[in-house]
């Protein structure tokens, strides 16, 4: 019965992700958003029309509460945000469940924390970096609109410039680890 369920899970994740082009030209092309829409928002926003970050907002409800207090916040951010599918592609990878990875909190915050990086850094400033120190205090190298962790694994960056109240999100196709 859990395997069936966990199969209904990832089938239903690989049709977001069939979703997802029709929301990342969109997303990107947008008007800035009213002043009360944090980057929580705009995720929680984008999630609904198109199911594509529930794993990473279901992070968010597992994390330290003041992972979520701060993408709420008024501080500026920017927000390099997996897709659902690069969550099942970690999971595959690390051969462990959403439910094993989501209930250990503090890895959850420690792995969220690393996509996160202060400021608001469009597209143009972030690919004229080579180096983004995270809110996780370490650092993701970035070359052509790719990023490399800290273990060399790398991720495109696959929509660009989705604005915020506080910040700015950037969609990638693979989780980063510190």
């Amino acid at each position: 019965m859990k395997n069936s369920n966990g199969n209904k899970f990832v089938y239903a994740l690989l049709i977001a992700v069939l979703a997802l082009g029709a929301f990342a030209a969109p997303m990107s092309a947008q008007a800035a958003p009213k002043s009360g829409n944090t980057i929580v928002d705009v995720a929680l926003a984008a999630n609904a029309q198109t199911g594509e970050f529930s794993i990473l907002i279901a992070a968010l409800q597992a994390a330290d509460p003041a992972v979520l207090k701060t993408l709420s916040g008024k501080g500026q951010f920017t927000v390099f945000a997996p897709t659902d599918a690069a969550f099942v592609s970690l999971l595959n990878e690390l051969g462990v469940s959403a439910g094993d990875l989501l209930s250990n909190k503090e890895l959850v915050t420690q792995v969220l924390l690393y996509h996160v990086a202060r400021g608001n850094r469009d597209s143009a400033e972030v690919l004229a970096s080579s180096r983004i120190r995270t809110l996780e205090r370490g650092f993701l190298f970035q070359s052509g609109g790719v990023l490399t962790d800290a273990n060399g694994r790398t991720a495109n960056i696959i929509a660009v410039d989705i604005p915020a109240s506080n910040g700015v999100i950037h969609v990638i196709d693979r989780v980063v680890l510190p």
